[in-house]
């Protein structure tokens, strides 16, 4: 490994100094704040005391609401925010109760407007004098890719970050970032780690591992030998069905050093059901009781022929593979002592995977040693030195003064890159100089380059998006282009786009609609819709819960890993076809393989199943049957649940503000939390009635119901139910009937799921501004403000023509102007 401990307290200081010089930089400086239009009219004032005084006169106001306690003050974020809220409320008729006070148009017109002209005028103010988007940094995943791209590196480091604050789902957001002197610490070990992997892929020689099994070398248990290996078989390497932790485990596997590596595997079912395959995982691991944990990599149906799969898959040293039956609802076999002797699954009558050859090499995804020493050395000269076993910069072909030049010129070089525009002296001075002082200390020259490099990565340049914009706010090229870049692939600008940015080429007409197609088919890119619904649709948490294996028996991680594809090859197509947004709901077409079809109980008659296998295939579905559309997916109804529970409550939040775009606020504190009595004593519904009836509860819970009780036919795992599972004991039994009816807040009744979805797929303008609102929000790290409202009007107005199609609704996002401004 290089030299590098002494440089590392002079580097770790210069990225200290750096970030704390954030706040004094032009990026990031803020304007003083305008005096006018700061507060709300004297009329707005008056209105609310008129009107809302019976209920809200004190504390003890209905909902803990106190209007004597509402500040007319603007620059106050809290009041802000509430008269937003009272704006919302008594143009949706909620406030006042109309009830208790009926109003007429004209007076509900002459207090909206005004308030709403007013509130717009000062945050348009506000955005014009500060910018819209604050000071943003870059979230764990986009600055591990931006490494991995930047140095030519595949290593993963997201897991070395402490977790990230997730606000409405997402984990970018200016206004919820935070740097703490551990966060700092952590962002130097990280740059250290990639910087380690990067000058060793460089300089030290490639490891060209690989292995090339048959049956025999697969198999890892001799007669008269107990572990949990495979076993020959006429000729074959076999596991059995079992529940035994580990059986499975490939020991000939274990690799020799971390790193990206190509799995082929050719397989066969043993004994499989009359009327499917057998379902397999690939995982990896340690594979021992001291690291119980399991990657996973991919899953496969085994048939009686033979088939070949291939995957990628990183693997840290000393992880091997695991392969085995992992569908439960195979017949498990039972060995004693924890291990499996030759033969005992034989006579169990079970079914097996039998491997008939494993492949394995070492991959480099992210380019080769060639693209790697490029990027850190460009075209300065190298010699092997046998002794250190790596390359070195021949520096005896320089003098001092030359080889001060190609220090200077290396690190002038990456930072460029690693800034994502052009450099200017006064930031890049004080890096020069610390690597020349490394140099003339006596560091070798790899070690001086490698101590500018450090301190370029723990610049506020590299750390946070450097957003440089125009007195009206338009954003310069190279801000457009990492915008559009970490938006849609989570990653740097590319040589493409920075060149576009260089030229100046990004505002051109049809510029960005080509860089946005050509960016979506990269590496990168293909992963947009993954990364969006994530955190989105807050898959990101699906494996949050384990349910419960005594009343979901049916469920595995096969079954799980088919759900999430179903969501995002769904979204593909969406994506690809552009489209129209009420698909997004009511769609008649879903993505099965046979796996996910068996759970979901699907039968010919309710979907078009001929010729599935254990790919994701396009399924077109009964439009009578609650399959097809993102609510009837199990991956949604999984991260909804609560446990091995349902609650309409969370499911009903989940659809109001991720799909229909209907925020709910938190509850009043004098308000108690609803939970599932499952002592039975009262339904979930009897005890939701209640708040209905409640003034302080009613103008959310209109809201929240009518969703949450239209799923409650999908339990916790996704499946469909017709009642609802009571605990007796260690066991579970059919309670009471599900009720999924409800009315909806425009009193429009529904007696099922369908009949439900197809009401809110017709609403396909709510859709689209919802999906805009989320597109914009992930795009440019700031939620949708209240003066951001017109704008995304305007942006679903625009793809009316094309039934709001979703890939047209992505591209209004990036052209609008809340895109393209700070």
């Amino acid at each position: 490994m290089l030299s590098i401990f002494p440089l590392r307290m002079a580097a770790s200081l210069a990225c200290f100094a750096g970030l704390l010089m954030l706040a004094a930089s032009p990026a990031f400086a803020a304007k003083p704040a305008s005096q006018t239009d700061q507060a709300v009219s004297p009329d707005s004032v008056e209105f609310l005391r008129a009107q809302c005084i019976d209920c809200h006169d004190g504390p003890d106001g209905e909902g803990g609401f106190d209007i004597h306690a509402v500040s007319p003050d603007l620059t106050n974020p809290a009041s802000l925010k509430r008269w937003i809220v009272i704006h919302d409320r008594v143009e949706d008729g909620v406030m006042p109760p109309p009830e208790d006070i009926e109003l007429d148009p004209e007076t509900v017109r002459d207090f909206i407007e005004p308030l709403r002209d007013r509130v717009r005028a000062y945050q348009l103010k506000q955005q014009r004098d500060e910018g819209r988007v604050r000071g943003r940094r870059l979230s764990n995943e986009q600055l591990s890719r931006t490494l991995q791209d930047l140095l030519r590196v595949e290593l993963p480091l997201d897991d070395l970050m402490p977790p990230e604050q997730r606000v409405g789902g997402y984990v970018h957001l200016a206004s919820a970032q935070s740097m703490s002197h551990f966060q700092l610490n952590t962002h130097l070990k990280v740059v250290d780690k990639a910087l380690d992997a990067a000058f060793a892929k460089a300089l030290e020689p490639a490891s060209e591992w690989a292995i090339d099994m048959p049956p025999e070398k697969i198999a890892n248990k001799p007669k008269g030998r107990r572990n949990r290996d495979p076993e020959m078989r006429k000729g074959l390497a076999v596991i059995w069905s079992s529940g035994l932790i580990f059986y499975g485990r490939i020991s000939s596997t274990r690799v020799p050093e971390d790193g990206w590596y190509e799995i082929t595997l050719t397989a066969s079912g043993l004994k499989p059901p009359k009327d499917h395959g057998v379902w397999c995982s690939v995982r990896s691991g340690e594979c021992n009781s001291g690291a119980p944990l399991l990657s996973w990599i991919g899953s496969f149906e085994a048939e009686p022929e033979p088939k070949t799969m291939t995957y990628r898959a990183w693997l840290p040293k000393g992880h091997m593979l695991e392969v085995r039956p992992a569908d439960r609802t195979l017949k498990l076999g039972r060995f004693q002592g924890g291990q499996v002797g030759f033969g005992e699954g034989e006579d169990q009558d079970l079914p097996g995977v039998a491997m008939h050859a494993l492949a394995m090499k070492r991959i480099y995804p992210a380019g080769d040693r060639k693209s790697t020493r490029q990027r850190l050395l460009g075209t300065l000269p190298l010699r092997y030195n046998r002794s250190l076993g790596r390359s070195e910069v021949n520096v005896d072909k320089f003098n001092e003064k030359r080889d001060r030049n190609e220090l200077r010129a290396a690190i002038i070089r990456f930072a460029d890159l690693a800034f994502r525009r052009p450099i200017d002296a006064s930031t890049i001075e004080p890096i020069l100089q610390l690597a020349e002082e490394e140099r003339q200390s006596g560091a070798s020259f790899i070690d001086a380059l490698r101590a500018g490099y450090r301190a370029v990565l723990c610049s506020p340049r590299f750390l946070y998006l450097t957003e440089f914009a125009d007195e009206s706010g338009r954003l310069d090229d190279w801000a457009i282009a990492s915008r559009l870049s970490y938006f849609l692939t989570g990653s740097m600008p590319d040589q493409e786009l920075r060149a576009a940015a260089d030229e100046g080429l990004l505002r051109r007409p049809g510029e960005l609609k080509r860089q946005t197609d050509r960016l979506l088919e990269t590496r990168r890119g293909q992963r947009f819709l993954i990364d969006f619904s994530d955190q989105w649709l807050d898959l990101t948490d699906i494996d949050f819960t384990e349910p419960d294996r005594r009343l979901f028996r049916n469920f595995d991680p096969t079954v799980q890993a088919a759900m999430l594809e179903e969501t995002h090859h769904f979204l593909q197509r969406l994506l690809d076809e552009d489209r129209p947004v009420r698909e997004l709901v009511g769609a008649d077409y879903t993505y099965l393989n046979t796996r996910l079809a068996r759970y979901y109980g699907l039968t010919e008659s309710e979907a078009d199943l001929a010729g599935l296998d254990d790919q994701m295939s396009l399924v077109r579905v009964d439009p009578a049957s609650p399959r097809g559309g993102l609510l009837s997916h199990g991956s949604i109804l999984k991260v909804t649940a609560a446990g091995n529970d349902t609650s309409p409550v969370l499911r009903g939040i989940w659809v109001s503000e991720r799909i229909l775009g209907v925020e709910i606020p938190s509850p009043p504190e004098n308000v108690p939390a609803v939970e599932p009595d499952i002592r039975g004593a009262k339904t979930i519904r009897e005890l939701l009635a209640k708040h209905q009836a409640d003034a302080s509860c009613a103008a959310c819970h209109k809201n929240i119901d009518p969703p949450g009780f239209a799923l409650e036919n999908f339990d916790a795992g996704g499946r469909w139910r017709e009642r609802y599972m009571k605990k007796r004991g260690n066991a579970y039994k059919p309670g009471a009937d599900v009720d999924p009816s409800f009315t909806m807040p425009d009193g429009t009744a529904f007696e099922s799921f369908v009949a439900f979805r197809d009401l809110i797929a017709e609403r396909d303008e709510q859709l689209a501004a919802n999906v805009a609102s989320h597109f914009t929000t992930y795009a440019t790290g700031q939620t949708i403000q209240f003066a951001d409202r017109d704008r995304i009007e305007e942006m679903v107005a625009n793809t009316q023509d094309k039934q709001f199609g979703f890939r047209s609704l992505l591209d209004e996002a990036i052209h609008s102007d809340l895109f393209l401004s700070k």
